[in-house]
């Protein structure tokens, strides 16, 4: 016969729920947890995040200004240009937390370590809770000339959609449908006319712009420049020299039309800094037992928006 349990303790015995973790029931190996894709390490440069000092701090990146080149004369005088030194204000104004009680009871209970075990998904969600912030407002950053419905620097006539009139999105060309390769040749091409180097692009899409990537001509493993095909092995790598991230936190909008704001652009385009600069357990001092919890202080920006390009799209055929 077991001991009574203490009252206001949770029930982690047999039929409590999911939320159990005694040890006679349950292995030692917690089932994985799967987690949001986060890609601002991808995407951004992170080159900034040993400078951070604390939230409300801010970090100066010093850039290359351009140098002025002229005919040349034989015989003339040089004119000397006095370069005027850039820089870019990346405040780190931003900031996520998590709390969490550990009490004693549970832990003598438990046959894994809860502490770690929270801690570490708590950081982990600090993570995604930055990276959706980021693609929810990075889209207001980025260069006029690289979205809408006429875009191209030196073309003016690339539809990547509006707020207003997404640009829809299928395997194939279609009557009012964009071949989901034909866009990515089309962000490819926003870029070449902003001068934006080959290495180093990329693209952020939702799951359903992968499915219809697997169902598109790409499924053919010699038109996607790999051996085998991204049907069987569900890698999509690089397409017209973008590297493709799938990620859930693509901003989705649903008015004034349901729309996906897909971003495109270069690693230079976008700065990203973070540090968890808080993760600690302390003791509960209303309780028997702990108080885990962390802070991560972080800030982007866009530093080149002519770098970073924006479509709204919506899935066709």
């Amino acid at each position: 016969m077991g001991v009574p349990r203490a009252s206001g303790v949770p029930d982690y015995g047999p039929g409590a729920g999911t939320s159990n973790f005694v040890p006679e029931i349950y292995s030692g190996k917690l089932i994985e947890k799967v987690y949001k894709a986060t890609v601002f390490g991808e995407i951004a440069s992170t080159d900034y995040e040993g400078d951070i000092v604390g939230f409300g701090s801010n970090v100066i990146i010093r850039g290359i200004p351009d140098v002025a080149v002229d005919d040349y004369v034989i015989g003339q005088n040089l004119t000397y240009q006095r370069p005027t030194r850039v820089s870019v204000n990346l405040p780190i104004d931003r900031a996520k937390s998590f709390a969490v009680v550990l009490n004693t009871v549970d832990v003598r209970q438990s046959d894994v370590d809860l502490s770690d075990v929270f801690a570490e998904d708590g950081s982990i969600q600090l993570k995604i809770a930055a990276d959706a912030d980021m693609l929810e407002v990075i889209p207001s950053q980025v260069s006029s000339v690289n979205q809408g419905s006429s875009a191209g620097n030196d073309s003016g006539n690339i539809n990547l959609g509006t707020l207003s009139a997404p640009l829809t999105v299928g395997k194939d060309v279609a009557s009012g449908v964009q071949g989901v390769v034909d866009f990515l040749t089309d962000c490819g091409q926003v870029l070449d006319e902003q001068n934006v180097s080959d290495e180093g692009r990329w693209v952020v899409v939702p799951p359903w712009f992968i499915k219809l990537l697997k169902q598109s001509p790409l499924k053919i493993a010699s038109l996607s420049g790999d051996s085998t095909s991204i049907v069987r092995n569900g890698r999509v790598g690089m397409i017209d020299r973008m590297t493709v991230y799938q990620s859930r936190n693509v901003l989705k909008t649903q008015s004034p039309a349901l729309s996906w704001a897909v971003m495109f652009g270069h690693s230079a385009g976008l700065a990203f800094a973070a540090q968890i600069t808080e993760a600690e357990m302390i003791n509960n001092p209303n309780d028997f037992g702990y108080l885990v919890r962390g802070l991560m202080v972080y800030g982007y920006k866009v530093i080149e928006p002519n770098y970073v390009g924006l479509a709204y799209v919506v899935p066709g055929t």
